[in-house]
């Protein structure tokens, strides 16, 4: 998930201190196989593509607002030193920052999409560009707004809060003054500031070498059609029924990170070595405690997390020992934990008819909720449908406060896992709906915590809705392995990487030296508990751990888990009870409390290990059922 914005988009990523929330766009990154020639986007009809013209009804438009960004930013520079002067003063910052914020968001939301429907576009990259440089400038005249709130002493400040001036900015302004002892002074900011890109060059690093320069060769597949392996087709190739091309795909593939290893394992330790000065710099006890500060989550919430996967592994052992079985395999390897233990389904279903299936899945959220989503699906043309030449692969949901909640998506008939996918996005979207119709623009924006609990939630009912309205036992084995899969790399497999981040950076606070052996031996470990006895682990595994994108925005893959298992509980509590208003209600909430309240306000406390527990123990009952189906 990348959040942004004008004053705020760089203090979000330069400082972690934003005021205000910017941009909400949702990243879930699935991609489908398909054939045929791929379109220009020119070639695409219009009524599957999606409709900006709510942000801009034309290219020049954003033009013109870009010029007005560039004239205006610097009025927050008035306000320079005179910040906390009365509450009054403080109102009129707030709102002149959050004048530009709302331009900002609008501007960088366009380009963004654009960028995303074609990146080909030398215009949609020069766009994207352009608002960047932009930015980098207003976060530098901005920067001195939160040093100058929190130096205001704490009995004026609650003069301050008291005042009616400020009730719509109470929220808001509590979440920042918390952040008081970890902001420097304005000068030591602005630093940090200019510093970000530097610091964070590690991350432009990794994904040039290993999305640019890194080759993987050529693949026969099982036709014998040569075919390239990337970064995008290797997992296709691990879905394939023949093991022993899933043995070749895996072997060419990682052959290309053993070359690169150490300067991965040095790209990813400096990594971890800025995740750790920037919660010095910050005077957090940890790089672990200061990711978590934001969302204001407990560590306790973290490691109740790692210790009671730990505590369930032994149906994912039973998984796999039925894996082994029903594949025929002598042995099993972790290329072969991608190939659906159930052959895919034959089965083609058109756009519109996922549409449909979707709505009927999410029939138990209420009218309200379904002809929105109806609606906005069908004639709001939320939705960019299909693939075409330079579209951004995968799919993503991105909401501003002003415009529809877009849905990227890359569908395609035949693969359908493209169906939930839709049901993913949907729930993204619909969750910014709710929130942004019901709470002020600085408070709606909702962090990553929350967001992944929506979109699950949704996969959770189509899941149901199938898994209810079938009988073909094919099918339904077909459902209940998806659904497993999902738990498995949701919550196990991101539990695990939970626990590796937590490692590696308790290794650099140690002064432990972070290394490519000392990486290797960690994850090595990590492998060992969580596959179990019956997997062989190849070598090269040990070296995943350097290919993984998220390690470059360290404790963040928890939330995947964590947010899981609040969908599994609040889904079950909605079938159950017939009644979704308690979940409605999280929907309509936005950012304006903190995630573990959040929740416990629609039912769930992830304070508590119940959660993840309940979907570990689904978990085992879908293993106990699947082993039934397939006997």
């Amino acid at each position: 998930m990348q959040k942004g914005g004008p004053l705020t988009v760089i203090s979000t990523r330069m400082a972690a201190l934003a005021i205000f929330p910017v941009m909400n766009v949702i990243r879930f990154d699935k991609s489908g196989a398909g054939g045929g020639a791929t379109p220009l986007r020119c070639d695409v009809k219009t009524g599957d593509t999606w409709d900006l013209s709510p942000l801009y009804a034309k290219p020049g438009d954003w033009a013109g607002d870009f010029t007005v960004l560039q004239a205006d930013f610097r009025a927050i520079e008035a306000f320079r030193g005179r910040v906390g002067e009365s509450a009054q003063t403080l109102h009129a910052t707030l709102e002149c920052d959050k004048r530009i914020s709302q331009l900002a968001e609008k501007l960088h939301h366009y380009a963004s999409l654009r960028a995303a429907e074609d990146s080909s576009d030398a215009t949609n990259l020069g766009r994207e560009a352009q608002l960047q440089n932009l930015l980098t400038k207003a976060a530098e005249a901005s920067s001195f707004v939160i040093p100058e709130i929190q130096a205001i002493e704490d009995a004026r400040w609650s003069q301050f809060l008291a005042d009616p001036v400020l009730a719509d900015w109470r929220c808001r302004l509590e979440k920042v003054r918390r952040l008081r002892k970890h902001t420097l002074t304005s000068a030591e900011e602005r630093l940090l500031a200019l510093g970000h890109s530097a610091l964070t060059g590690h991350d432009e690093t990794f994904s040039q070498l290993t999305n640019v320069d890194m080759k993987f060769g050529m693949l026969a597949d099982e036709k014998g059609v040569e075919r390239s392996l990337t970064q995008s087709s290797y997992s296709s190739f691990l879905e394939k029924r023949d093991p022993e091309l899933r043995k070749r795909a895996f072997h060419q593939f990682y052959a290309e990170f053993v070359d690169h290893k150490f300067t991965l394992a040095s790209t990813l330790a400096n990594s971890v070595k800025a995740d750790v000065f920037g919660a010095r710099a910050r005077n957090y006890p940890s790089a672990r405690e200061a990711a978590l500060f934001q969302d204001d989550v407990p560590v306790s919430v973290y490691d109740n997390l790692i210790s009671t996967v730990r505590a369930n592994l032994s149906p994912l052992f039973r998984y796999y020992a039925l894996r082994k079985r029903v594949l025929g395999l002598p042995e099993l390897h972790h290329y072969d934990t991608y190939v659906p233990i159930v052959p895919d389904v034959d089965k083609v279903t058109t756009f519109d008819e996922a549409i449909e299936l979707c709505l009927a899945a999410l029939h138990p959220l209420g009218g309200e909720y379904v002809s929105a989503l109806a609606g906005g699906m069908k004639e709001g043309r939320w939705c960019d449908r299909y693939e075409n030449k330079g579209k951004r692969s995968g799919a993503f949901s991105s909401a501003t406060y002003s415009a529809p909640p877009y849905i990227l998506m890359n569908y395609k008939d035949d693969v359908f896992a493209d169906v939930f996918t839709l049901a993913h996005e949907a729930g993204h979207s619909m969750h910014s709906w709710y929130s942004n119709r019901t709470q002020r623009w600085q408070d709606a924006d909702y962090p990553i915590f929350l967001a992944e609990v929506a979109s699950t939630f949704n996969e959770e009912l189509l899941t149901h809705h199938l898994l209810e309205n079938t009988r073909d036992p094919k099918l339904r084995a077909s459902l209940i392995n998806r659904q497993l899969d999902d738990i498995r790399g949701t919550v196990y497999r991101q539990t695990m990487f939970a626990e590796f981040e937590r490692d590696i950076h308790r290794m650099e606070e140690a002064g432990e030296p972070v290394t490519l052996d000392t990486i290797r031996q960690t994850y090595r470990r990590l492998l060992d508990s969580y596959f179990g006895p019956d997997l062989v682990i190849d070598p090269e595994l040990e070296l995943e751990c350097l290919r993984i994108p998220h390690f470059y925005s360290a404790f963040y893959v928890y939330k995947y888990a964590t947010g899981l298992s609040a969908a599994v509980a609040l889904s079950q509590q909605v079938l159950a009870t017939g009644d979704a208003a308690r979940y409605l209600r999280f929907l309509k909430s936005g950012g304006s409390k903190f995630p573990i309240p959040t929740l416990c306000d629609a039912g769930v406390d992830m304070s508590s290990p119940a959660p993840v527990e309940a979907t570990l123990q689904l978990f085992a009952r879908r293993v106990e059922e699947l082993e039934k189906l397939l006997s």
